[in-house]
């Protein structure tokens, strides 16, 4: 079969090779013709704009993949039926597969491959095309922000499978050779330096651009310097991603991004990376799943931290039950606890995101990160001793919090300071089988003398539901902390390959990746934790 390339620069995206394609029955001499966004942009519209600067903007939505048409199919099984659950965020009510699926362990292969195929064909293929024109050269600020979305966006990919295929893809081998996961944050780091260095040069020299950026900015309407802190912030994510597994490196790309002399940190909510729905057909997808499919519901152990520590974010997170058979109150859904016995109908009445007061819509911007986020990351920066957090731990810790509940309007001077109120037990009222005891005792009034277990416990807790209801990055902070303590799932069918208590660690490769890049696939489990290509083996930075 003849592999036709895209030579943009450094990086060369391959027509099949490194599974960026869906396995197909027939060969393709035209990369183009299959390197096409998830969301439903043609390219004919693309092409009409200014230096094709749609792509951009496709490659934005697809971080979290906006998919067009008012049909989320593919955000569904990319995010919302792996990470959105497994963060201990949501749950379905929907016995897909009979109740044998992710949910309960049992990982689908027609499931795992979406994020990868999203990664490269949506993100890294759109930013190829924009990276073929002379936007590079003529406006380098604006490949900048195309280098922090596609960091943004990558980041999340290793984050679900480990090694990938990063500094050789796009190459026209037949096997296109896998990075380690060290290898591909190293070259993260060297990428948000680069963007960094631009654009502050440009900020600094007072310089416009010749058209209106903000009509292609889906974040930030134009702004640079937005993104420049937003470059920071992530980079001070990555940064504490591998504290684990690398502390020196952690501590030294932590107090770049804390470094004022680098442009600063998102400090307020105005500065939140949220990604605007724009668009004819298009929705936010985690909304629409949850009003128009009713496919998800809250999680049991969201549920019972709210509900537990009386969050004055409660009811703006989670609506009420609307089972008639059960009294009205918020109820979540512990995972693994449908099987081929339920109907939809046995659950679909729980508490759902809350869509019914019109918290959310289906024009809500995605939310990637936010200045509470980042206050929770300073916290455990300065718990770690490292420069430039800004102030003690218990300032940042505090100062997160407080901004989390302005950002959702839900202002309570009392919630800080309680020092009585644990996440509730979970109590199923439809199915006794499922109840459980409360999954931690720790409180929400920071403790000086508490060890550092426990400070790290709060700091995580706190972030944790600060970050709602982002759970991509929600699961990897999971199992890089271990915080918070989630409820196990009810049934583990992963054939003794996942441990209920350690939870789910990663997805396995795709299968088309083993079709059309096998040999790879094969060195790439290799350089795994463990040779097991599973959803119990644990990731470079998830350290026990």
């Amino acid at each position: 079969m003849k592999r036709s390339t895209i030579f943009s620069g450094k990086y060369r995206l391959p027509a099949i090779a490194a599974g960026l394609l869906l396995a197909m029955t027939a060969c393709t001499k035209n990369f183009d013709l299959y390197n096409t966004d998830n969301t439903g942009i043609p390219d004919k519209m693309l092409e009409a704009d200014f230096y094709n600067l749609s792509y951009l903007k496709t490659a934005t939505m697809a971080i979290y993949n906006f998919s067009g048409g008012g049909d989320p199919n593919s955000f569904q099984v990319q995010q919302n039926l792996n990470a959105d659950c497994f963060s201990g965020y949501m749950a379905s009510p929907t016995a897909f597969n009979g109740g044998r699926n992710n949910l309960s362990y049992f990982m689908m292969s027609s499931w795992n491959g979406e994020a990868f195929k999203v990664g490269y064909l949506s993100v890294m293929g759109q930013l190829a095309k924009l990276r073929a024109s002379n936007i590079p050269k003529d406006f380098p600020a604006v490949w900048a922000v195309a280098q922090i979305v596609q960091v943004t966006a990558m980041s999340r990919v290793t984050d679900i499978y480990g090694p990938i295929p990063y500094s050789k893809a796009g190459t026209s081998k037949t096997s296109i050779d896998y990075d380690s996961q060290q290898e591909v944050y190293t070259r993260f780091f060297k990428e948000l330096d680069t963007a960094n260095i631009t654009l502050r040069d440009f900020i600094s020299s007072g310089k416009t651009l010749p058209f209106k950026f903000g009509d292609f900015d889906l974040v930030y309407n134009g702004d640079f310097t937005r993104w420049l802190q937003f470059s920071n912030s992530l980079r001070l994510r990555l940064a504490m991603h591998i504290i684990k597994a690398d502390k020196a490196t952690a501590q030294a790309e932590a107090e770049k991004a804390l470094d004022p002399a680098k442009g600063g940190v998102i400090t307020s909510n105005d500065g939140n990376m949220n990604v605007k729905v724009v668009g004819a057909g298009y929705t936010n997808p985690l909304v629409f799943i949850a009003q128009n499919w009713n496919d998800i519901q809250i999680n049991a152990s969201l549920q019972c931290y709210l509900t537990g520590y009386k969050d004055p974010r409660l009811a703006k997170y989670m609506s009420l039950s609307t089972d008639a058979s059960i009294p009205k109150q918020y109820v979540g859904l512990r995972l693994g606890s449908i099987t081929s016995s339920n109907s939809k109908s046995d659950y679909v009445g729980y508490s759902a995101i809350n869509y019914q007061d019109g918290v959310f819509t289906l024009n809500t911007p995605v939310q990637l990160m936010t200045a509470a986020e980042v206050y929770f990351l300073r916290a455990e920066a300065a718990l770690n001793g490292f420069n430039n957090a800004g102030g003690s731990v218990q300032e940042m810790y505090e100062k997160g919090i407080n901004t989390s509940l302005d950002q959702w309007h839900a202002a309570d001077a009392n919630y800080i300071n309680n020092s009585t109120n644990t996440p509730d037990a979970y109590v199923d009222p439809k199915n006794t089988q499922n109840n459980i005891d409360t999954p931690s005792h720790v409180t929400v009034k920071w403790v000086e003398s508490a060890t550092i277990a426990e400070k790290q416990e709060r700091i995580s807790t706190q972030k944790w539901l600060a970050m709602f209801p982002e759970g991509q990055e929600a699961w990897t902070e999971f199992r890089r902390t271990g915080y918070p303590k989630l409820f196990p799932v009810v049934n583990n069918n992963s054939g003794n390959t996942i441990d209920s208590k350690i939870q789910v660690r990663r997805l396995p490769f795709p299968q088309n990746e083993y079709n059309t890049n096998g040999a790879a696939v094969n060195k790439a489990i290799g350089l795994l934790s463990q040779p097991a290509d599973n959803g119990g083996t644990r990731l470079w930075w998830d350290r026990p």
